[in-house]
């Protein structure tokens, strides 16, 4: 083992980047070698699409606002940072969540997983989907099976098997939050591979899941829940991060990388020096780029081929946040929210009724919504002025929900190019790109959400096996 420093530079300081810090540190260490760690972020905080604003005794998130509790990952890591003990649950007496039909509310079925029906009783009660396309989703129980394991489209799995209105109605609005996205142009096996496994083991999707696969929930405390977050709010785990690393690591924002030069000789000192926009010059033995494909596009394209990070187009999306007084609404928040499909033709995309979700997040006598804005295809409405904003959603509030009364106060969060869109091949021309990447630019790794996953765990997860990829490599010498 090496007891040589390491210059190790991460590009990118949002969750990705950050959790990237503290794996390197972690798992190099472990492997006998000390790494100089230094995290270049263009913006002037760190954190990325996180971030917390504790206002009037509220709790509001401006960007993501919980995460899957099954994916253990984050979990971990709140542990590892001691901020473990503040992650909370949802509101037991707020599962109900609604999808708006007709210009109605309606509970979503009970058992519904992404449209598939897992109990078939409240599918068929359900009001939300016609009696013509009930009868179509059962199709699936006689439709051919595609065997191909080749990917294809989540549109177009979810329409071969259940039929069109069940995608438009139930499937599309369910993945609205998610990825914004055109179900006919996101990858299968990037977001749900499993599906398609279901599809060929089972020979239908509703036959498959009625069988057993549905989705964990996870025990925290005496507690059930599907998601978690922390009490004040998810920028607790970034601040822990920031806080942790600041001690031996250098944080830098302000500037981000322009470029990376490979040096040629052993009198380079270094494998590569990262250049950043300041024209700054960083030496780095090991180079982990964490920011948009797009970005990450741009410092690779003069050393390998970069297609499969251009195909992936990222959706700006907004987030309108409004305050109310309890006394003011007439109440009703008996669930977690709404999801709008596209065909409701309204400007928002999906309610959270956040402060009956989340019970911390607002004082007793006040209510917080959260309304989202934008999806693919539908994007300029999110980038409309705060006025117009505030108005969209106000009269989709007014229309749906009958609630007339004035905010005590908005918050809008626009997110410019934030959710990216797997398209139909991802996986396989990721692999091609990482594989080129180890030959063209050993040491140098790419990860985060346009990759393997969008979800916070998902960033996590990628961002310590990349750590413990490279420390296995300096460990083997």
């Amino acid at each position: 083992m090496s007891a040589a420093p390491r210059n190790v530079v991460i590009i990118g300081g949002g969750l990705s980047g950050l959790s990237a810090a503290f794996y390197v540190r972690k798992h190099y260490r472990a492997a006998g070698v000390e790494p100089h760690i230094t995290v270049v972020e263009r913006d002037r905080v760190l954190g990325g699409k996180i971030e917390t604003l504790r206002k009037e005794g509220f709790v509001i998130e401006k960007g993501p606002d919980s995460y899957l509790a099954r994916k253990q990952e984050m979990t971990d890591l709140a542990a590892e940072l001691g901020v473990d003990r503040e992650l909370t649950t949802t509101n037991p007496n707020a599962k109900k969540t609604y999808i708006l039909q007709g210009g109605r509310l309606h509970p979503m079925p009970a058992g519904l997983v992404l449209g598939i029906p897992t109990e078939l009783k409240p599918f068929w009660k359900s009001r939300i989907v016609s009696l013509p396309g009930k009868l179509r989703a059962m199709m699936d129980f006689v439709i051919p099976p595609r065997k191909s394991g080749e990917d294809e489209s989540l549109g177009a799995l979810v329409e071969r098997r259940l039929g069109r209105e069940v995608l438009e109605k139930m499937t599309e609005p369910l993945l609205a939050g998610i990825y914004a996205g055109d179900m006919h142009a996101i990858s299968l096996q990037s977001t749900f591979p499993q599906f398609g496994e279901v599809e060929r083991q089972y020979g239908s999707l509703i036959r498959g899941m009625t069988s057993g696969r549905k989705p964990a929930e996870t025990h925290t405390g005496t507690k059930k829940s599907a998601f978690l977050t922390f009490r004040q709010g998810l920028q607790t785990l970034t601040s822990a991060l920031v806080e942790d690393l600041k001690r031996d690591a250098d944080l830098r924002t302000g500037s981000g990388a322009a470029a990376i030069v490979r040096n040629d000789g052993i009198s380079a000192g270094s494998r590569y020096t990262v250049i950043l926009e300041n024209g700054e010059r960083l030496p780095a033995d090991d180079v982990y780029i964490t920011v948009q494909n797009f970005a990450a596009a741009e410092l690779l394209r003069p050393h390998v081929e970069v297609s499969a990070l251009d195909a992936v187009n990222y959706v700006t999306v907004a987030n309108v946040v409004m305050a109310f007084s309890g006394q003011e609404l007439d109440g009703g928040f008996d669930g977690s929210g709404f999801l709008v499909p596209r065909t409701e033709g309204r400007g928002i995309t999906a309610c959270t009724w956040t402060s009956a979700k989340w019970l911390h997040t607002a004082p007793e006598d006040r209510v917080l919504l959260r309304c989202y804005v934008g999806r693919a295809g539908d994007e300029q409405k999110a980038m409309l002025p705060d006025g117009e904003l505030e108005e969209l959603v106000r009269k989709d509030l007014r229309e749906v929900m009958g609630v007339t009364a004035k905010p005590l106060f908005t918050e809008i969060t626009r997110l410019p190019k934030s959710m990216p869109q797997y398209p139909v091949g991802h996986p396989a021309g990721i692999a091609a790109l990482r594989n080129e990447l180890g030959t063209a630019l050993p040491g140098v790794q790419v990860f985060g959400a346009g990759y393997d996953g969008i979800g916070m765990p998902d960033c996590i997860k990628h961002a310590k096996l990349a750590a413990q990829k490279a420390a296995e490599q300096l460990r083997q010498g």
